[in-house]
C-alpha cells in the first residue's frame, strides 16, 4: 500500500453540534407532520452481555455519565466509515471471537495469545472517565476494563522497552472502511512505557457494565483519559515493545495536526479549530461551551510524566 495518505477535508468530519442539530431538526419535522418525508426512527444501539466487575471510585470522576446511546451511536472508528454514525451501522460485520493478541519486541514473554486466556486473573473494574475528542467534543463514560500495566507486566518488558505499540485488526472484509485509503491501514498507536504503565491507563472490554459494542472498539481497546480520543486504539490484535517511538496512524497522516503525545492541552489549538473550549455531548444545543481542562482534568495525576518537556513542541 502506498504511504501517501490523502488529506481529510473538514467537510468529512461531522462536528457534534451539526450531527445532533440535524437529529433535532428531524425530530421537529416529525412532530409537525412531516414523518412521511423522513426515514423511520433508528433503533437504539444494542447492548451486549453483562460483565462481572467491581466499581472503582478511586479513579472515577463524579460527573454524570452520558447516555448509552450517545456513547454507542456517535463514534470515530474509520475502519467502519468516516461519518459519526457509520460505525453503529456497519460494525456488525466484526467477529470478536475467537480473538488473538500477538505480543512482540523487547519483552521476555512473546507469542500469540487467545484473548480469553490472556484475561484470566485480571479483575475487571468500572471507572468513570472523561473522554475528550480532538474535534472539541467530550463525554463522560463508565468504562469496564483492567489496568494496562497489569497486562503488560505479564510479558516482562526488558530495559530496552521505551515504548508500547498497538495495532488494530486489518481485515477489509470485516472492516469495510479499510477498503478506502483514508489512513495507511492498519491503524497503529503508541505510548511511552511510563504512560502505558500508569495506573490511569485502562484496557477496556466493556462499558455501562456490559460487553463493549463493536462500534466502540470490541473486544479490546485502549483508554488513556488525559489524551485525546484518537489515542484510544480499538480492536487491538498486536502489542509490541519497542526502543523507538512508533509511527502512529494519525501522526503519519497529518503530523502538523495530530502529535504523538496528544495530551489534552487548551493552549495548543488544532490548526482548524480551537481546543480552549469543548462541547459536552448530551448538553442542550445552545448551552455554553465549557473550558477545556489541562490533561482533561487529570493534571494532578499525570503532569509529572512530562516535567521539563515543551508541550507545544511535543503536542
Amino acid at each position: 500500500m502506498s504511504s501517501r495518505v490523502p488529506r481529510i477535508a473538514p467537510s468529512e468530519i461531522t462536528p457534534p453540534e451539526v450531527y445532533f442539530s440535524r437529529r433535532a431538526l428531524l425530530a421537529g419535522a416529525l412532530a409537525t407532520g412531516a414523518s412521511a418525508l423522513l426515514p423511520a426512527a433508528e433503533a437504539p444501539p444494542a447492548q451486549g452481555a453483562a460483565l462481572s466487575y467491581t466499581a472503582n471510585p478511586q479513579y472515577s470522576v463524579k460527573e454524570t455519565p452520558n447516555k448509552f446511546a450517545e456513547i454507542a451511536g456517535y463514534n470515530n472508528f474509520y475502519e467502519f466509515g468516516t461519518d459519526k454514525d457509520d460505525p453503529s451501522h456497519n460494525a456488525h460485520t466484526l467477529r470478536t471471537r475467537p480473538w488473538t493478541v500477538t505480543v512482540s519486541g523487547e519483552a521476555e514473554v512473546r507469542g500469540t495469545f487467545d484473548l480469553d486466556d490472556l484475561m484470566k486473573g485480571l479483575a475487571l473494574e468500572e471507572r468513570v472517565y472523561r473522554f475528550r475528542c480532538v474535534e472539541a467534543w467530550s463525554l463522560v463514560v463508565p468504562w469496564v476494563g483492567f489496568p494496562l500495566g497489569s497486562l503488560l507486566a505479564r510479558f516482562k518488558p526488558t530495559s530496552r522497552a521505551k515504548y508500547v505499540e498497538f495495532t488494530t485488526l486489518y481485515d477489509p472484509r470485516q472492516m469495510p472502511g479499510q477498503r478506502v485509503p483514508v489512513l495507511n491501514w492498519p491503524y497503529v498507536e503508541g505510548l511511552r512505557i511510563d504512560e502505558a504503565m500508569h495506573s490511569l491507563t485502562l484496557m477496556v472490554v466493556g462499558l455501562y457494565g456490559r460487553v463493549l459494542p463493536n462500534q466502540d472498539g470490541a473486544p479490546l481497546r485502549l483508554i488513556v483519559p488525559w489524551k485525546y480520543g484518537f489515542k484510544g486504539i480499538k480492536s487491538i490484535v498486536k502489542i509490541g515493545f519497542t526502543s523507538v517511538q512508533p509511527r502512529t496512524a494519525w501522526n503519519v497522516a497529518a503530523p502538523n495536526e495530530y502529535g504523538f503525545y496528544a495530551n489534552v492541552n487548551p493552549q495548543v489549538d488544532h490548526p482548524r479549530w480551537s481546543q480552549a473550549t469543548e462541547r459536552r455531548i448530551g448538553a442542550p444545543f445552545l448551552a455554553a461551551r465549557r473550558p477545556t481542562l489541562p490533561f482533561n482534568g487529570y493534571a494532578e495525576q499525570v503532569a509529572s510524566l512530562y516535567q521539563g518537556m515543551d508541550l507545544r513542541r511535543y503536542f
